[in-house]
């Protein structure tokens, strides 16, 4: 008979002596429990992650007891699960556009719905034959630089410059720039939004914090508890990051260059007003899975 060793976390679901298999059951009926979302996705995730295997090793093995050590590391991260952190955050990295991006404290997790904006990108310029063009980008407030290097990764002769507030965001763009093979075509300035660029650029992005603050607190554990705050909070009306770039793109964007932003809910004819007053003129909307307008298009005249 095997022994059984209550660990610490996850109110002992896990114990040394189970199976890989009757583990990540285990922790994904407890995610359930918890009402956490995708929470068998989570469970092989956090399980595979502990153990070093993928989802087919994972299956291939399934059958293998859990040593007392992979049992206490399992035990330890679901606990942080079940404290509502983020797989991201436990993991310490993100799948966007395809791409592994490194996190850290100071960056945003990147979502599904910002690959909208480089899907709206890459078709507006496709659309104006651009895409083998040298390209000068800029990524307004650029985090972990997932816009930047995705854009970067699709547009060969493209180069491109990060900005954000946070130095310490930056040193993680930088990383996630080098490993990915971008560093030559990237650099990184520390500035907030535009302030501290002359331009022009060809190509202006952004996924400014659009959460008007007195609604943070009804955000998920998992955004308001674990996200950095200024990357969520745009102000009483949650458009002051629009506000802000409004203010350089004249002297940032090209004649004829295109303006892509990420939208919050119920934003797109509020943020097109700001901008239209400006020579910016609607090129495109792209729409989330839910139907939400999610990013728009703008191109500024020739």
């Amino acid at each position: 008979m095997n022994s059984i060793l209550p660990l610490c976390g996850a109110d002992a679901d896990v114990y040394a002596g189970v199976s890989i298999d009757a583990a990540r059951r285990q922790l994904a009926r407890k995610f359930r429990q918890r009402d956490l979302d995708a929470p068998e996705l989570d469970a092989r995730i956090i399980v595979g992650h502990v153990l070093g295997l993928d989802h087919t090793a994972l299956a291939a093995h399934s059958d293998r007891v859990l040593t007392p050590e992979e049992a206490a590391g399992i035990a330890g991260l679901s606990a942080r699960r079940l404290g509502r952190e983020p797989v991201a955050r436990i993991l310490g990295h993100k799948e966007f556009w395809g791409l592994p991006f490194k996190l850290n404290t100071d960056t945003l997790v990147p979502r599904p719905e910002t690959e909208t904006v480089v899907e709206a990108t890459l078709s507006s310029l496709g659309r104006d034959n651009r895409k083998s063009s040298v390209l000068r980008i800029v990524d307004l407030g650029t985090g972990s630089g997932a816009l930047l290097l995705a854009l970067l990764s699709e547009l060969a002769s493209a180069f491109g410059i990060g900005t954000d507030i946070s130095f310490v965001a930056l040193v993680c763009a930088r990383d996630n720039a080098r490993a990915l093979g971008l560093s030559a075509r990237a650099s990184f300035v520390v500035c907030n939004y535009g302030a501290g660029l002359s331009g022009p650029a060809d190509l202006l992005v952004s996924n400014p914090p659009y959460v008007a603050c007195g609604d943070i607190a009804g955000l998920e554990p998992e955004v308001r508890d674990f996200d950095p705050r200024r990357a969520l909070d745009g102000g009483p009306d949650g458009l002051d990051g629009y506000r802000a770039i409004a203010s350089d793109v004249r002297r940032l964007l090209a004649p004829g260059g295109v303006l892509a932003l990420e939208l919050g809910q119920g934003q797109l004819g509020t943020v097109t007003s700001i901008f239209a007053p400006l020579g910016l003129e609607p090129v495109t909307t792209r729409y989330d899975l839910s139907g939400i307008a999610r990013t728009l298009v703008m191109r500024a005249r020739p």
